[in-house]
C-alpha cells in the first residue's frame, strides 16, 4: 500500500535524524578541538579570562605539563600532546565516518580492536614510566591519533541507535511540529462536567 505524503514526509525525517546527530556532533566535536587551540591564542592576544575559561576545564582531564605540550604564539596548547592527538585523532574521523560506514548501522566492532588501538599508546607510555626510553611529542600524537580515531566506531553506533529511537518515538503518519485542531462538532459531543458537580471542585 503506497504511502500518503504526510506519511511518505515523516518516513523520510526519521531516516535523516543520524544525519543530524552526527552533524550535531561533528559541530560540538569540532568546537572542542578548536577551543584547545584558541586558549593559547587567546592568552597571547591578552584575553587571560577568556584563556582561563579554556584551560581549566581541560585540566580537569589533562595535566597540561608544558614539556609535554604543543605551543603556540608563546603559549602551550589547552591539553598535552597525547591528549591533542586523541581530541584530533577522534574529530578527524568523525568528520569522514559517513564515508567509512553508513550513519544507519549500529553495528559494534569487536572490543579487541580497541585494545589494539590503545596498545601503542600504552607501549608509549609504560616504556617512558619504566625509564626504559623516552617518549616524544610526535609519538604521544601519533598513539592519540589512533586510538581517538578508533574510538568513534565505538561511540557513532551508539548516536545512530539513540537517534533511531528518537525516530520511533514518533508514530507513523504523524510529523514534528504539526497537530490537529478538535472540530466543534467533538467539543460539543462530549460529556460535560456538570453532570457530576462534586467534580468541580
Amino acid at each position: 500500500m503506497p504511502l500518503s505524503p504526510t506519511e511518505y514526509r515523516s518516513q523520510i525525517q526519521r531516516s535523516h535524524l543520524p544525519l543530524v546527530f552526527w552533524l550535531a556532533c561533528v559541530a560540538i566535536v569540532f568546537i572542542i578541538v578548536s577551543s584547545i587551540i584558541a586558549a593559547p591564542l587567546a592568552a597571547a592576544h591578552d584575553h587571560p579570562k577568556f584563556a582561563f575559561a579554556i584551560y581549566y576545564p581541560f585540566a580537569q582531564l589533562c595535566h597540561q605539563l608544558p614539556e609535554r605540550s604543543f605551543f603556540i604564539a608563546g603559549h602551550q596548547f589547552a591539553v598535552c600532546a597525547r591528549c591533542s592527538g586523541l581530541y584530533g585523532g577522534f574529530a578527524l574521523v568523525l568528520l569522514l565516518y559517513p564515508l567509512i560506514r553508513s550513519l544507519h548501522s549500529t553495528e559494534v566492532p569487536q572490543v579487541r580492536w580497541l585494545f589494539l588501538a590503545a596498545t601503542p599508546l600504552a607501549i608509549d607510555f609504560g616504556l617512558t614510566f619504566f625509564g626504559l626510553w623516552e617518549n616524544t611529542h610526535t609519538s604521544r600524537l601519533l598513539t592519540g591519533l589512533l586510538l581517538g580515531g578508533v574510538t568513534v566506531f565505538y561511540v557513532m553506533p551508539g548516536i545512530v541507535e539513540l537517534a533511531q529511537r528518537v525516530s520511533r518515538v514518533y508514530p507513523q503518519g504523524r510529523v514534528e511540529g504539526t497537530f490537529t485542531l478538535v472540530s466543534p462538532e467533538a467539543i460539543a459531543a462530549a460529556p460535560s462536567d456538570y453532570s457530576a458537580p462534586h467534580r468541580r471542585i
